[in-house]
């Protein structure tokens, strides 16, 4: 192209859309496909897979900006990466979605059944499941599409039941009766990392519980009490250690539309220091079906009955008694706060601000409740977790995230790993229909019927929790359980980049699992990324209307622009609020990019030049290269610290303010050879310096620089 072709400005949308397909086309997404692959080093870095049922949040653009950022200068350097993407079924949320598709058309999944239900999300996946792709490669990933995996792949799928059935072989998997947050709206248990909590006005009732008085917040649950609690130590409880007391209750018996009557009941005084002395009247009562804190009292002292009084549907059972039976839970607050009034049990009501949890998906409040669930043991899967962390076999960044996973793990419980759902890995786990069944675990329904009841066997219904399968896309992914040419050359990685919310959720449970799978933790780093806040400071969601959708940033200022705005602000780890200040900077930066290369390639003339680096004797050139110099170590020292905005930030001073500004308007003055080639020399460093984080522009003046052949991709020195 002629100096007088080049146009005035740069416009990403006429270049960004025809680079990417070039890159795609070169293959050199794939490190099997780079030059002389059998001789680079191996660097891995695996995306974490964005829930199939959604759209690329600002926060997914930020971080997959960043490990594009690393994947392209490893590319550069010399290395073999791989960055392998993918996408994750989302059990809760890819039901929730087609359930709400097919309200629409005045059906349910119930009326429809499981088989056709599980058609429908397919359907679902397949016509916008692909969007997510088209998001991430306008974001200019430079992934290696090839690998590109599902967790609902037919292979994952096996993997999947082959760690089920794994863990249940070494005894760590069981099924038990424990106390889980149970969605009332989506009608399945989900995890305690995955319950929102939500500040909300309500009443602090004192009721008369015989010679003692308790503070609660759910009256309802009265109905559901087997004992009573105080702390071990609190002297004024302790001529009650366990002994039963008789207390007036509510007569439950009687009909709603009678007035209510008092009976009497017998409840045992237990000392637990679960029991806060300092907290209203010091005793709390027990009720281990619908605490999770209460059914661990009950664990400590089994003598204490247990009695579930509200079912699935959040509405009370026949346990209730005829008063309150079939009553909301709201409902069954009201009316038993009424009756213990008119009882004259009703001691105090007051204003009070509590925590309530709601499920993050659907929004519904969580009701606790005893529930048959399936549940791996911890005590030896977080221990040799616990073993590498502490041997530093991982490192953390920010470093003081290693204590917060160490302080978690101290406190875990068994993960309880079934969710009643249809969407999602179905558990490998057979029943016979005898009234205690028998579970035979396997691949496939045996062949013969139990001994016992001489039925066949039936699957169970449930499916594993989403993060059973997640925690094992670092191996599986590449090919486990066969012994493949990818687990030997990227397993472990280099490192994960995640969100602070999915810490314990994804990064713990990958951790352990790589562990008892290969023998060795799933990456060497933990890179903590910073949460985008909105430009208040709060937390951006769907519901508050905050939300910042990074395709829309690309449409108003490009990817160049858009990648360069993100990685601006990161700083440091620390939360960043919301502003278009960097997105600015980056549009400026690459005009500046532009019109610097336009007087370049003017100046470039006939003469002979080369990209080697020049001899120079003349002092402003001497110091050019040695600025050059020593900004090309500090950035690459940056990077490998993940210092990712400061690296940006030492590109931008060195490029502006001392290439330009200095050295470019000095070369105005100065058309000698040595000053031209140096222009050139340093020009074309800047250029591969910058590629990683605005791959674009860079790509498309590399091509137009009249010495080189490569595509900037994989230009092999920095």
């Amino acid at each position: 192209m002629k100096f007088e072709d080049l146009p005035k400005a740069y416009e990403p949308k006429e270049h960004e859309e025809e680079i990417y397909r070039i890159w795609e086309n070169s293959g050199f997404f794939n490190p099997d496909a780079l030059p002389n692959s059998d001789k680079r080093k191996p660097f891995s870095l695996m995306m974490a897979p964005p829930n199939v049922t959604g759209h690329i949040h600002v926060g997914h653009a930020m971080e997959n900006t960043m490990s594009d950022v690393l994947v392209r200068l490893k590319r550069m350097q010399g290395f073999k990466p791989l960055f392998l993407p993918g996408k994750d079924h989302a059990g809760i949320a890819g039901q929730h979605v087609v359930e709400k598709e097919l309200k629409k058309e005045g059906k349910s999944r119930t009326a429809i059944g499981r088989e056709k239900f599980v058609e429908r999300v397919w359907d679902w996946m397949d016509q916008y499941g692909s969007d997510i792709d088209q998001e991430l490669k306008r974001l200019g990933l430079s992934v290696d599409w090839s690998r590109k995996r599902f967790t609902m792949d037919e292979g994952y799928q096996k993997a999947v039941e082959e760690v089920f059935i794994h863990y249940h072989k070494k005894g760590y998997i069981y099924r038990g009766k424990r106390v889980v947050n149970w969605c009332t709206r989506c009608q399945t248990t989900i995890s305690d990392l995955e319950v929102e909590y939500k500040e909300e006005k309500g009443n602090f009732y004192e009721i008369k519980y015989g010679p003692l008085t308790i503070g609660t917040v759910r009256p309802e649950t009265k109905l559901g009490d087997t004992a009573l609690a105080v702390h071990p130590d609190d002297e004024r409880y302790k001529e009650y250690h366990n002994k039963e007391i008789e207390i007036e209750s509510v007569d439950n018996t009687i009909p709603r539309n009678q007035p209510p009557k008092k009976a009497k009941i017998n409840l045992i005084v237990i000392p637990d220091e679960e029991a806060d002395p300092g907290f209203g009247t010091g005793v709390i009562k027990v009720t281990p079906a619908h605490s999770m804190a209460d059914f661990e009292i009950y664990e400590r002292h089994p003598e204490v009955p247990v009695t579930k009084i509200i079912d699935e549907f959040g509405k009370m059972n026949e346990n209730a008694g005829a008063r309150y039976q079939g009553l909301k839970v709201n409902e069954a607050r009201e009316q038993i706060v009424k009756d213990l009034d008119e009882l004259g049990l009703l001691i105090k009501t007051e204003e009070y601000d509590h925590s309530v949890s709601h499920c993050e998906r659907c929004g519904a409040i969580i009701e606790p409740l005893l529930s048959n669930q399936w549940y791996v043991s911890m005590k030896e899967l977080a221990g040799a977790a616990t073993k590498a962390i502490k041997k530093d076999k991982i490192e953390f960044i920010p470093p003081t995230r290693k204590k917060v996973m160490l302080d978690w793990i101290d406190n875990i419980r068994d993960w309880n790993i079934s969710r009643q759902l249809w969407w999602g890995h179905r558990i490998p786990a057979w029943h016979c229909a005898c009234t205690e069944p028998e579970w035979h675990i396997s691949h496939t329904k045996p062949d013969t019927p139990c001994k016992k009841c001489k039925k066949t066997w039936k699957q169970t219904e449930d499916v594993l929790d989403t993060w059973f399968s997640s925690g094992l896309w670092t191996f599986v992914t590449l090919g486990w359980p066969d012994k493949t040419e990818d687990l030997e050359t990227f397993y472990p990685t280099a490192l994960i980049s995640s969100a602070r919310e999915i810490f314990f959720l994804w990064i713990f449970r990958m951790i352990f699992s790589g562990i008892e799978f290969m023998g060795e933790p799933p990456f060497k780093v933990i890179y903590t990324h910073p949460t985008i806040l909105d430009s208040q400071g709060k937390k951006m969601s769907k519901s508050k209307g905050n939300v910042v959708d990074p395709m829309k940033l690309i449409d108003e200022v490009g990817i160049d622009a858009t990648r360069f705005g993100l990685v601006w602000q990161v700083m440091s780890t620390q939360d960043i609020q919301w502003s278009l200040g960097g997105f600015r900077t980056g549009k400026k930066f690459l005009n500046k990019l532009w019109n610097s290369w336009r007087f370049i390639y003017g100046q470039l003339g006939d003469g002979e030049y080369t990209l080697e680096r020049p001899k120079v004797t003349l002092d402003h050139t001497k110091k050019i290269i040695a600025e050059y110099d020593e900004t090309t170590g500090t950035v690459n020292n940056m990077l490998e610290k993940l210092e990712f905005g400061a690296a940006l930030h030492e590109l931008y001073d060195f490029y502006w303010h001392h290439f330009c500004d200095i050295f470019l308007e000095g070369a105005k003055k100065d058309d000698s050879d040595e000053t031209r080639q140096t222009l050139i020399y340093v020009f074309a460093g800047c250029l591969k310096q910058l590629h990683p984080f605005i791959p674009f522009i860079t790509e498309y003046i590399w091509s137009l620089v009249p010495l080189q052949k490569k595509t900037l991709l994989i230009v092999e020195e920095v």
